[in-house]
């Protein structure tokens, strides 16, 4: 095998930062709860602080009383006025958290024009509001064709990442890949592919989910009782994945990503199947893994994941790095949240290099991902 393919294939155990051979991570950012960029990020996971605030009912009108959200965040007064009039708000989180690692990526060896930067955005519907807006306009209105042709973008699931590329001239391939709680690692999955066959040079990896009136009484409706005591949050992630050798200074490795679908009941068995083909594929075993991200979902789901770690974690217990649960939950966007927390964390606490670390991803419907990554 070579060219790019060999080029990024995973790395087996005890290779060095210098012997990188997978793709690498080399800059994030991110607009949550903490605030709009990566040192608000990193700040606000130092301080663990908390971010719940209580709804004004006339902006929310939705049953929620209390949420996560990104403070002061106004699309036209992050954005500026020029092309925001009807953009929503997770294409203007997502647009946001994209200017902002773009700025920090400046000099980083980003390919000048876009030509060869790609970007993949996970997603859970795209914008749940903008789609009920539409359809109720097609309702009240005296004929269903009486509606602003400007919101119908709005209402496509990959409206986010198409508003991003256009924004900022990104010329590469532009992808949705939708999966609840387990997209950010899904999108993670199909980047690795894009850069494998060779299709992009820099892409620009992560998720978004918004809050809003329309998701506040759709997870009413549909969250299961053990549930009913989440509270709803928002933000985006985004991360900058190349392949080896292009950043002199990567953050970290990707070396496997493994994914599944199972029903509800067998979450646990699946999981540990899940991770134990992320193991083998990577020739590890679970004494090498140095600290486990889960993505610890509302409800019984969470002791699903957390018995499913027991399970391959018999007589090793990992470092545990939580999911950022001051955030709220972030519905698509937690697994993207999970991998910047985890750098985070290291870049608060460094610790020596090639120590791996273990993501999981786990949808309430039964999508699963496991992602593996060696920090340098």
């Amino acid at each position: 095998m070579s060219g790019p393919a060999a080029a990024l294939s995973a790395s087996p155990a005890g290779t060095g930062p210098d012997q990188v051979r997978g793709p690498v991570i080399t800059g994030w950012s991110a607009v949550s709860p903490y605030g709009i960029g990566r040192d608000a990020f990193v700040q606000g996971v130092s301080s663990g602080r908390a971010t719940v605030s209580v709804l004004d009912t006339e902006r929310w009108p939705g049953p929620d009383e209390l949420a996560c959200l990104v403070p002061d965040f106004d699309v036209r007064e992050v954005l500026g006025k020029k092309g925001t009039r009807s953009m929503d708000r997770v294409s203007g989180l997502a647009v946001t958290a994209v200017r902002e690692l773009i700025a920090e990526s400046e000099g980083a060896g980003l390919p000048a024009g876009g030509e060869e930067v790609a970007l993949v955005l996970g997603t859970t519907t795209g914008s749940a509001q903008s789609m009920m807006d539409i359809t109720r306009d097609t309702l009240i209105h005296e004929k269903p064709f009486y509606i602003d042709p400007s919101h119908i973008p709005n209402a496509l699931m990959n409206c986010a990442a198409g508003q991003c590329a256009i924004w900022y001239g990104l010329k590469g391939p532009n992808t949705t890949v939708a999966g609840g709680r387990a997209s950010g690692l899904l999108a993670l999955n199909y980047a690795r592919r894009l850069l494998t066959a060779g299709r992009a040079h820099t892409i620009l990896c992560g998720a978004a989910e918004e809050y809003s009136p329309a998701r506040s009484w759709l997870e009413r409706h549909t969250r299961h009782p053990d549930e009913n005591a989440t509270v709803l949050g928002e933000g985006c992630a985004v991360l900058r994945l190349q392949p080896p050798g292009t950043h002199p200074h990567p953050l970290a490795e990707l070396l496997c990503i493994t994914t599944a679908i199972t029903h509800p009941h067998h979450i646990t068995t699946t999981l540990a199947h899940t991770i134990k083909r992320a193991l083998h594929q990577t020739r590890l075993n679970p004494h090498d893994i140095w600290a486990v991200s889960p993505s610890t979902p509302p409800g019984t789901t969470a002791d699903h994941e957390r018995h499913a770690l027991d399970l391959i974690f018999t007589d090793h217990t990992p470092h545990h790095i939580p999911a950022p649960g001051p955030i709220g939950d972030t519905a698509a966007a937690t697994a993207t949240f999970q991998i910047t927390t985890l750098l985070s964390h290291h870049q608060q606490h460094p610790q020596p290099p090639n120590r791996i670390a273990l993501i999981t991803a786990i949808d309430r419907d039964g999508v699963l991902a496991t992602a593996l990554l060696r920090l340098l």
